[in-house]
């Protein structure tokens, strides 16, 4: 049960990573906190290459850098504008859709086919996501599930969660053609390199953000290279609906430092939801 300690030390440090977003997005550009995040997490994680050995390069490899690489940078950017534009405490638990997109994804990419609960685990989903908003259904029934649309925020993350069940496919086959280490600095070299062309298309004015602030920066970097390194390893141990599933527990987590942190109202009702997701999310990958 190795992947399940990994799998809970990436639910933290996503959390941990989200937090310093939240905090560096209310004075920086959104394009230049998503680049920064893969680019510190790179720095971090490359001298890991001095303690541990090369290893041989399948001949899959290329071909899910690529996929991976371009979707990961565009939910990189998208996951950002999420937290930038709504509360924490209602953005972040969106990303409980992952597993739920992963039932269809992983079957067709993998040839993976998480339990027979999987169907129970949907329903808790939507019903978590039907409480974030659930004083709103004195408007109407489905009240709360259009107010949760109406929101940026949401609408966004909601795009993120399914990129990313078709990224966490591609990066598991990444993982087992290379190493979760290897997997790991390339994925994020990849995304960093793509997202510059960007970065200087779009907020080439606020670069010289970037080393005036360099200490709210740093820590998302450093959350988000220990955070792909846990995942990674975890990939390499089991299914990938096994990982993500444990890895949204961050989800709870972000609701509790949205309260705690960001003073967000209505916690009690989106924690309620978000820990409904996240019985939902375990219901599909661990029964």
């Amino acid at each position: 049960m190795l992947w399940l300690v990994f799998a809970f030390l990436t639910a933290f440090f996503e959390s941990m990573k989200d937090v310093f977003s939240k905090k560096s997005l209310k004075n920086i550009d959104e394009y230049v906190v998503a680049w920064s995040l893969r680019f510190f997490a790179l720095l971090l994680l490359l001298p890991l290459l001095f303690f541990v050995e090369i290893p041989k390069i399948g001949e899959q490899f290329w071909f899910a850098l690529f996929v991976s690489g371009i979707l990961n940078s565009i939910a990189t950017i998208l996951y950002m504008k999420a937290i930038k534009f709504s509360e924490l405490s209602l953005t972040v638990p969106m990303v409980a859709f992952t597993p739920l997109f992963l039932l269809i994804t992983s079957p067709l990419i993998l040839g993976e086919f998480p339990g027979v609960f999987g169907l129970a685990g949907v329903l808790l989903i939507v019903l978590g996501s039907y409480v974030l908003n659930i004083k709103e259904k004195r408007n109407g029934y489905l009240a709360p599930f259009k107010a949760l649309l109406r929101e940026r925020g949401p609408r966004l993350m909601l795009t993120v969660a399914f990129i990313w069940s078709i990224c966490g496919n591609f990066d598991k086959i990444g993982v087992l053609n290379s190493s979760p280490v290897l997997w790991s600095i390339v994925i994020n070299a990849f995304i960093a390199l793509c997202m510059l062309p960007v970065l200087f298309f779009k907020s080439r004015g606020n670069i010289k953000q970037i080393p005036a602030n360099l200490p709210g920066l740093l820590p998302i970097g450093l959350f988000g290279g220990l955070m792909y390194i846990c995942q990674m390893t975890a990939f390499s141990l089991t299914l990938v609906a096994y990982v993500i599933s444990i890895k949204r527990l961050s989800v709870v987590l972000g609701v509790v430092f949205g309260g705690l942190i960001f003073k967000e109202e209505k916690i009690k009702e989106r924690l309620l939801g978000a820990a409904i997701m996240v019985l939902g999310v375990l219901f599909i990958a661990l029964f």
